[in-house]
């Protein structure tokens, strides 16, 4: 087990480097400079010129990208080239919007679809046939359309939740948990439907191994065969779309914390792009592949102890 954990963490640190080397080239390939950035619209080649070198933007690229990377194991993300926000600040200010969404959407997700898939494997028959027809509808509907749809009836019709805004937790939990809960709950239609879908294989495959019949055979309660040993062994292709889903609505959050104006990641790397900012852009970019890459390596972790096979492939 202390062998996978070294080769998943060495792994997990090749893939964080290769994403900054990568990002570092990217902006540097593409057209613009950080001093034009700075230096604003209006700015002379010499002024541009002046900024450049300023920033150490003229310097040898392994000179700036070793620099970078210490900056970077250090925690130091520097400042914004538009308003000189300190980066680091507003990142790790930002992430917690971000990173509550997504996870709280993928616990709801989770718990949702794995009662709706157990249950269309248990039961069969019309539920089973209403509860894959029900998710084949909430997989091919667009989350922002969902998103409007909640928007219209909790919060224009109802009057239960705010449309858009966020609450910071320190400040009122209440008002924060109320803030994210329209976004939360269009996140979650689609990834519940995908874990129902999940489950539901899972179980029916379960249900039909040789030591579910062993255990029948010797007697062993229902509910413990199906909601223990059955749950178990479905539970692997479970936690890897669990894994993947936090990943896709992590990374993919543009869309819904612009639609519900929401201060996370994927707004400031909107911003960022739109800018040219790019120490912002390679901060952005940096902290993203970070979580992804420890969500990868928690998940890889989960899958092991659940699947005994995966440690020793």
């Amino acid at each position: 087990m202390l062998a996978y954990v070294a080769r998943r963490l060495a792994l997990a640190v090749g893939t964080v480097f290769a994403a900054v080397l990568i990002t570092f080239l990217l902006v540097h390939a593409g057209q613009g400079s950080p001093g034009a950035v700075k230096a604003g619209a209006g700015a002379s080649a010499a002024e541009i010129a002046q900024a450049n070198h300023e920033l150490g933007w003229d310097r040898a690229l392994w000179v700036q990208f070793a620099d970078t990377i210490g900056h970077l194991i250090r925690l130091d993300f520097g400042t914004s080239l538009i308003d000189g926000r300190d980066l680091g600040h507003d990142l790790f200010t930002r992430l917690p919007v971000t990173g509550s969404i997504a996870l709280l959407a993928t616990l709801l997700s989770g718990v949702v679809g794995v009662v709706l898939g157990v249950t269309a494997a248990v039961r069969g028959g019309r539920v089973a046939q209403s509860i894959n027809s029900g998710a084949g509808v909430a997989l091919s509907l667009p989350a922002f359309w969902v998103g409007i749809l909640f928007v219209y009836v909790l919060s224009l019709q109802l009057g239960w939740l705010p449309a858009t805004g966020y609450v910071p937790f320190a400040d009122d939990p209440v008002g924060w948990i109320t803030s994210l809960l329209i976004p939360i709950l269009t996140l979650a239609v689609g990834g519940a439907a995908m874990i129902a879908r999940t489950a539901a294989v899972g179980m029916r495959e379960a249900l039909q191994q040789e030591h579910i019949r062993t255990l029948r055979a010797m007697g062993t309660p229902t509910w413990r065969i199906r909601y223990v040993h059955a749950l178990r062994y479905a539970s692997v292709p479970v936690v890897s779309v669990l894994g993947i889903q936090f990943i896709a609505l992590f990374g993919g959050s543009v869309i819904i914390e612009n639609l519900f104006a929401l201060p996370g990641l994927g707004q400031t790397s909107q911003i960022a792009a739109a800018g040219h900012d790019f120490p912002a852009l390679i901060s952005v970019v940096v902290v993203a592949t970070a979580v992804v890459v420890l969500t990868n390596l928690l998940l890889d972790l989960v899958v092991a102890a659940l699947d005994p096979k995966v440690r020793t492939a």
